[in-house]
């Protein structure tokens, strides 16, 4: 019996051990990343976001920036500001959850949820209509407010995109773990920091592979903020939702009349490109496809000039994205980062998804 007292006593000093780590290693996190934007109280979530006000005179209308998974605004503010700024109005946030942003009480819970939260936020600022920008899960969340709030969008464009069912609709194993209740916040709270901390480096290396990770990636974008409970449990909850979300949603994306652009890389290591990106021109009638050979999941940052060119082709101006695509491709023709740590991501061998 005193050895069964003494386990549970040891488990229970493990337990304490891991929840104090965490919560020195999440205010570290914050003390080094802290919000570089303003707060708005959106139905009860009080999300930050940074706005650009439009300068005197424009040659694009207005953007709207919408980050992926395990991301915040920094994710897309730090490569695309700079090459758009005094062209346009812009507007970078924090999903719900995600970043500086909260999630709020029991709202936010899913794509178009988040995509209404968007829309508010635009009320709010007084931007009447957009051209929207979203990558990886913010492709969801894009086909969303095009889809919903049609009156909004200007035009549409998706970055290595997730937005349709895929075969088996498997996900990460710690996502389905962390949106169990009592286990998951367990979970949250005591191993996803330290366990993500000693991952992050493997695992970013292999979101940008084969392209090389800008030097300082993870600080300047403030990655790390994903690994703190509440922003890790927002981000499982959006992953782990996301097929059962697709599945009703991808049969609408018909619906989209706004101009859009796909921009997709043929070695994307992180979302099945030809699920995606393929079903979005499949399914919104007009779309164009830019396909970058060699290119992994971050357009935004590895092909940023590819990225403002597909925003002034959906703003009408007269561009050809497929000699850009060809020019992007000669600069990162010999990328090879990740070899051997990251493999191709295969499409399992299963019946396709449903279209």
């Amino acid at each position: 019996m005193n050895l069964i007292y003494a386990a549970v006593a040891l488990l229970l000093a493990l337990v304490l051990a891991l929840v104090g780590v965490t919560r020195v290693g999440s205010w570290l996190i914050e003390r080094r990343n802290q919000a570089v934007g303003e707060f708005a109280d959106i139905n009860g979530a009080r999300i930050h976001y940074v706005h650009i006000p439009a300068p005197t005179k424009t040659d694009l209308p207005p953007i709207v920036f919408i980050h992926g998974a395990s991301a915040n605004l920094k994710d897309q503010m730090l490569p695309l500001r700079p090459l758009l700024e005094g062209h346009a109005e812009l507007l970078f946030f924090d999903r719900p959850g995600h970043g500086w942003s909260g999630r709020g009480a029991g709202n936010n819970e899913n794509p178009s949820a988040q995509a209404a939260t968007i829309a508010a936020l635009m009320d709010r600022l007084g931007i009447r209509k957009a051209i929207i920008v979203g990558h990886s899960f913010g492709g969801v969340v894009t086909a969303a407010f095009g889809r919903e709030h049609a009156d909004k969008t200007l035009g549409l464009v998706f970055l290595a995109p997730a937005t349709h069912p895929w075969p088996g609709g498997a996900t990460s194993w710690y996502y389905d773990l962390t949106t169990i209740p009592v286990i998951g916040r367990l979970f949250s709270e005591t191993l996803t920091y330290p366990a993500g901390a000693l991952q992050m480096a493997d695992a970013t290396t292999c979101v940008f592979a084969p392209n090389k990770v800008p030097d300082n990636y993870l600080g300047m974008a403030a990655i790390p903020l994903v690994l703190r409970p509440s922003a890790f449990r927002a981000n499982a909850t959006d992953v782990a939702g996301l097929y059962s979300y697709v599945l009703s949603a991808a049969p609408h994306y018909n619906e989209i009349t706004a101009p859009t652009v796909v921009i997709s890389g043929d070695r994307d290591k992180i979302v099945y490109a030809h699920i995606h990106s393929v079903g979005l021109v499949r399914d919104i009638a007009g779309a164009e496809l830019v396909w970058v050979h060699n290119l992994g999941h971050k357009p935004d940052w590895i092909t940023p000039d590819l990225v403002v060119g597909a925003i002034e082709k959906v703003a009408g101006k007269d561009i050809d994205l497929a000699a850009m695509a060809r020019t992007a491709e000669a600069r990162i023709a010999g990328d090879a980062y990740g070899a051997g740590k990251c493999a191709d991501l295969k499409e399992p061998q299963a019946e396709l998804a449903p279209t």
